[in-house]
């Protein structure tokens, strides 16, 4: 039976993959609500937006009324909360920004939502008893991981480092508290670092990448030897729909791509593939750059999958490789949709500096 997914954050590089992915893929209904801020974009919608199914409302998760209203409008079964402040740096430089979407952000949609999953259990029990609230949260708010073996799991303790990874755990430990204290019917995901196509040009593979076409410079903080564990966009988004719809009230599940690569290997990986498709004369490795660390830096972070794989029979289709060929691939055949970005909203400047120390 068809549902009615609200996708919060819905126009941000991860939200507009759950949207696509749910009209292409599944009957679902889709309602996409968005602030617009700086990283969203409708022009990543353009896929969906001549779906019946799709609806898109522009609102402030921390706006109540606003929140309510589009809830009793349209219904919804499922509640993916994606809207969030995202970028580590601009975290360092304002931090009150994520406080406000992450943190109070969070606790006003929590609110809307469980007035309207009460008015569900008193005059449509049954819809009340599928419905589900999922927020999507991030590895950052475990912090580092000492040394180059071990991995996060679900039962980790929260150690976050920046502001963001801490507004991003103060909004987890929201949703916990909202299903112990209120019943609301919550999930949660732990994602670790995602790339791929409609990913705004502030984060690591869409910067260098672009810089490396352009013949900028190519900065890498510290000595470039950070590890992460990087996911498709994609992969992640079909792990989102299969926990959503299948994952068991309560739980947490760690979505990863099983990619452990240092910072370094990945732009090296890019530069190559890069000049494998417009060669020239000198490699962009030339352009690779190191400078100085950004305060609170996590050295390493990589999360054990195995629980949605036993579970909810998830694995990522793609590999690191096979995912920057093909994220290579979409930048350069879509330069219209980052363009615009890369000369007004964001020129590649250094963020995260702001009252740094050491």
């Amino acid at each position: 039976m068809a549902k009615t997914f609200l996708v919060t954050g819905g126009a941000g590089f991860i939200g507009s993959a759950v949207v696509r992915e749910l009209i292409a893929a599944t009957p679902h209904r889709v309602v996409t609500v968005d602030k617009l801020t700086y990283a969203g974009n409708l022009a990543s919608l353009e896929a969906v937006a001549a779906s019946p199914r799709h609806r898109f409302v522009r609102a402030d998760i921390g706006d109540m009324t606003a929140m309510q209203r589009v809830l009793a409008d349209h219904r919804p079964d499922v509640v993916m909360h994606l809207a969030a402040e995202s970028h580590v740096d601009r975290s360092i430089d304002g931090p009150s920004a994520f406080i406000r979407t992450n943190v109070v952000g969070t606790s006003v949609l929590l609110e809307a939502v469980r007035g309207y999953w009460k008015g569900l259990q008193e005059h449509e029990p049954g819809k009340a008893a599928v419905f589900r609230f999922h927020q999507v949260s991030t590895d950052e708010v475990y912090g580092d991981l000492e040394g180059p073996e071990g991995l996060f799991h679900e039962s980790s303790a929260y150690a976050p480092s920046s502001p963001y990874a801490a507004s991003k755990a103060s909004a987890d430990h929201l949703v916990r508290a909202w299903g112990r204290t209120y019943g609301l019917p919550t999930l949660i995901t732990h994602c670790s670092n995602n790339y791929g196509p409609y990913q705004f040009p502030e984060k690591l593979i869409p910067l260098m990448l672009l810089n490396a076409r352009e013949g900028r410079p190519l900065p890498l903080y510290g000595d470039g030897q950070q590890v992460r564990d990087w996911l498709h966009v994609e992969d992640h988004a079909r792990a989102l729909l299969r926990v959503a719809l299948e994952g068991r009230v309560g739980e947490t599940y760690h979505i990863g791509g099983g990619s452990e690569r240092s910072n370094l290997e990945v732009v090296e990986t890019l530069c190559d593939l890069l000049q494998a498709r417009i060669p020239s004369a000198r490699s962009c490795r030339d352009l690779i750059t190191f400078v100085d660390d950004r305060p609170g830096h996590d050295r390493r972070y990589a999360i054990d999958a195995g629980k949605i794989a036993r579970e909810l029979g998830w694995v990522p289709r793609e590999t690191l490789e096979s995912g920057l060929r093909s994220t290579v691939d979409w930048y350069l055949a879509n330069e219209a949709w980052w363009r615009g970005m890369r000369e007004g909203r964001y020129r590649g400047e250094r963020l995260g500096l702001a009252d740094a120390v050491g």
